[in-house]
């Protein structure tokens, strides 16, 4: 289980959620911010953060919003590529 970010966070880009993971598993995307689901520890600290709503449990998310569950994975395809280009390797 991961948290999702959804399209209440398109373009809002608040970093209140940033501030409070405890292992910095959300990363700023071009037009949202994402949560890696691999580092994601689900204690939930994101949600309440949100000035927008926009954070749900993965199993959660708004069915008007499910395509942003593919999202988020997605951008963490790509491997070391991406991990290269948030500043996070190589």
């Amino acid at each position: 289980m991961t948290y999702i970010i959804a399209e209440p966070c398109i373009d809002v880009l608040d970093r209140g959620c940033v501030d409070v993971c405890p292992v910095d598993c959300i990363y700023e995307g071009p037009d949202q911010l994402y949560i890696h689901p691999e580092e994601c520890i689900d204690c939930g600290a994101c949600e309440p953060e949100c000035p927008v709503t926009a954070i749900f449990v993965e199993e959660d998310v708004p069915n008007e919003w499910a395509s942003y569950t593919k999202k988020n994975y997605v951008y963490f395809e790509g491997g070391e590529e991406r991990e290269v280009a948030r500043g996070r390797g190589g």
